[in-house]
């Protein structure tokens, strides 16, 4: 009798010591989710990479967003206006409070607003770097513009607005660069105004989200808390989809969606996306980082950047690697976002051809180069550049091959300063679903520090000219022209050989049967959309 109302007395007490801690009531829904990388920092301004930026999306918010359909709609601004071209007046919703129950104001927006165009933020193309931005009242602020720009209100997709006296009160005002080895507080802490909470963060490990009880708007959820978990290995993600372990995960690997597409568990969430996985050089320094080529770079031969996308056999990767999963691209854009791109086609591999272009650039013995990229981020990544490996050996280059998780593989590409690669993959989803991004961050001259052009153009291709169209694209209202425009800009890319795009990725998304969501094509997967069975 004693151990029975002893074991009831601990059994209270333990069920006390729960509540204390904010343990989830029984009826509680919790969701739990699975990446192959990690989320490295909680910081908004520190990596412009899909998964993280929607990670962030579930605590902060901005002053605009995209629906389920792509559609830039209001969030912490309830509208907008353009009194003058130059101009654009945003009036802030009233009444939205941060998770530690500060006001959201206009002091919040111009403290971002600097923030992000801070060293060490790596979305200073978000905001203008020439933009004044003025505090109208408490809820109204100006941004005034060097120039016109009708796609203003899209560029602010994906800037999160930071509480000021948050920042301030925990030495945080500065953004915590990809490339930091020590983290800040708020690489560790979050403070957003959004659906979902951070209550617990190990960085690599698992970060818990717990619905917002205050929050300012509605939730399309019924969760009460998600629990995500880095889980590298395919085997072992598909395995805990499959076992009902997990409720959702990305990637499913090509060679398992049969096999869960056939579990009476799961299915895979299938779609085209708008990311394009291309190859970059660097083409800056006046000796490569990593090469057997000393004295000299010879990437910045067009004949040689040529060569190398001649060598690259697209349509190998699509049905080998890709097995079918992957749409070539000839442009850096996915051909849903530019109506152009129909007139583009993408040159055959030859590398026949590719060896007489590096012979007459001067190496007909070919050379070494490193390569780096990531192991964990985009569908199949490593057997990519395997593959690239591979088929430039055929025209005699060797590459040595580095490949890592994507923590490392960022901090070392987006080191302060830049051009830290010889070679590289990356991909890039354009934030305003617009060409000008791409011309603008990717393939934008990086060689004027009073702007932001170029911040993701990890290897320095630069062409002035395409520059200027791009600068014209910005303020051209009339879409057949700007159209014409943009096509100019594209052929200056492709002439050059500055990249060499690959393909768009399909998104393969392992889902429990239990659980409704909303999959965009911009790979962005948000929590204030997941429906889950109780």
């Amino acid at each position: 009798m004693r151990i029975r109302r002893a074991f009831w007395a601990a059994a209270a007490g333990m069920l006390a010591g729960a509540a204390l801690m904010g343990a989830a009531p029984a009826s509680a829904v919790t969701f739990r989710y699975a990446f192959q990388g990690d989320i490295k920092s909680l910081d908004p301004y520190t990596l412009k990479e899909t998964f993280t930026i929607a990670a962030h999306g579930n605590v902060y918010e901005g002053l605009t967003t995209r629906d389920k359909d792509l559609k830039i709609v209001p969030l912490l601004a309830e509208r907008w206006e353009t009194p003058e071209p130059t101009r654009w007046r945003f009036y802030l919703r009233k009444g939205v409070k941060f998770h530690d129950g500060s006001p959201f104001t206009a002091d919040d927006v111009v403290f971002s607003a600097e923030r992000v165009r801070a060293p060490g933020s790596n979305f200073a193309t978000n905001v203008a770097s020439d933009a004044k931005v003025v505090k109208v009242d408490d809820y109204t602020v100006d941004f005034i513009l060097g120039g016109p720009n009708p796609i203003l209100h899209a560029q602010f997709d994906n800037w999160y607005i930071m509480s000021k006296s948050w920042a301030e009160k925990h030495d945080a005002v500065k953004p915590t660069p990809a490339s930091a080895t020590t983290p800040s507080y708020a690489a560790l802490n979050a403070n957003g105004t959004g659906p979902f909470i951070i209550e617990s963060h190990q960085p690599g490990v698992r970060t818990v989200f717990k619905r917002n009880p205050n929050y300012w708007g509605k939730i399309d959820s019924n969760l009460d808390e998600a629990v995500f978990s880095t889980i590298a290995s395919d085997a072992t993600r598909v395995a805990a989809l499959l076992s009902g372990e997990v409720d959702w995960m990305d990637p499913v690997p090509l060679q398992d969606q049969q096999r869960v597409n056939s579990s009476p568990n799961a299915v895979v969430m299938a779609g085209p996306e708008i990311r394009t996985i291309f190859l970059g050089m660097d083409q800056v320094r006046d000796e490569l980082l990593e090469s057997s080529i000393k004295g000299k770079n010879p990437f910045k031969d067009q004949r040689v950047r040529k060569a190398f996308f001649l060598a690259v056999d697209e349509n190998v990767i699509k049905t080998r690697v890709m097995r079918n999963q992957a749409t070539p691209s000839a442009l850096m854009i996915a051909p849903s976002l530019f109506s152009l791109s129909k007139d583009f086609v993408r040159e055959p591999a030859d590398p026949e051809k590719a060896k007489k272009l590096l012979a007459e650039a001067g190496y007909p013995n070919g050379f070494e180069v490193g390569m780096d990229c990531p192991n964990d981020r985009y569908v199949n990544d490593a057997d990519i550049c395997q593959a690239v490996v591979s088929m430039l050996s055929r025209i005699g280059i060797k590459v040595n091959l580095n490949a890592q998780p994507k923590a490392k593989y960022f901090a070392k590409v987006l080191k302060a300063g830049g051009y830290s690669t010889s070679f590289y993959l990356l991909g890039w989803t354009p934030a305003t679903s617009d060409s000008h991004n791409v011309l603008y961050e990717i393939m934008g001259c990086r060689n004027d520090p009073k702007t932001s052009r170029g911040e993701s153009n990890l290897g320095g291709y630069c062409n002035p000219k395409l520059d200027e169209l791009t600068d014209q694209v910005l303020i051209e209202n009339d879409q057949a022209k700007r159209d014409q425009l943009i096509k100019q800009a594209f052929q200056i890319g492709v002439d050059d050989a500055g990249y060499i795009p690959l393909h768009q990725q399909a998104l393969a998304w392992g889902v429990s049967k239990k659980v409704k969501l909303v999959q965009r094509p911009d790979n962005q997967f948000l929590l204030r959309w997941v429906v889950k069975e109780p």
